[in-house]
């Protein structure tokens, strides 16, 4: 295709780490795109969980894309991902073998302006940080995240704590959540039986939840 001026792309891959001899990096993924020219690039390295024969196991899920993003669907992104803004993005999905901290979701709020529906697997907890950040004493010194166009949050595949961390007013504000799918153990704990006054803020506007409980 000599007249082909640009490209605009995201392509995202999956890798199982028993068929690789050595850990990707991102350099790695770009170098498959070695002859794309001066055409803008970013690549993400990120490892997650699957299935297979109901035995967990840890793939490498490989993205590229042009930049800048030019797709309003994201998926399998993890703590380590470029600093630059995806725009257009209203669907992210995140997962990592690693808790997600709290810095990890200012980063989130700031790089994705636009993010309406947020699906997150991450069976990690991060309680350590929630101990020592979220304390009575301490909690006034974290910044508070807002997501102001997020109405779906998909937290079905995820620990108890990112519940916490999104429900909870003095962590998280989402003004405009309206659905919010939760495994009702998770959700009863948090909410403390729907009467902790700290998650009334954020659930005033839910008019649908798709409670599940978590598999045996």
């Amino acid at each position: 295709m000599p007249q082909l001026r640009s490209f605009t792309f995201y392509i995202c891959t999956y890798v199982n780490l028993v068929t690789v001899p050595y850990k990707l990096s991102s350099e790695d993924i770009q170098l498959t795109l070695a002859n794309i020219g001066e055409q803008h690039v970013s690549s993400m390295v990120n490892y997650i969980t699957s299935i297979d024969s109901y035995v967990y196991m840890v793939r490498t899920a490989c993205s590229i894309f042009s930049l800048p993003f030019g797709f309003d669907h994201l998926q399998d992104i993890g703590n380590n991902f470029p600093n630059i803004v995806f725009s257009y993005v209203t669907y992210l999905l995140i997962e990592d073998i690693m808790p997600f901290e709290h810095e990890f979701f200012m980063r989130i709020a700031r790089s994705f302006p636009l993010l309406k529906h947020l699906f997150i697997r991450n069976k990690a907890s991060q309680k350590l940080d929630g101990l020592m950040t979220f304390s009575s004493d301490n909690c006034q010194f974290q910044s508070i995240i807002e997501y102001p166009h997020l109405t779906i949050l998909d937290v079905r595949f995820a620990h108890r704590d990112y519940v916490e961390q999104f429900l909870i007013e003095t962590k998280t504000l989402v003004p405009c959540l309206t659905e919010l799918e939760v495994f009702v153990n998770h959700l009863k704990a948090v909410t403390e039986d729907f009467t902790r006054k700290e998650t009334r803020r954020n659930c005033a506007k839910v008019t649908k939840i798709t409670s599940t409980n978590p598999p045996v």
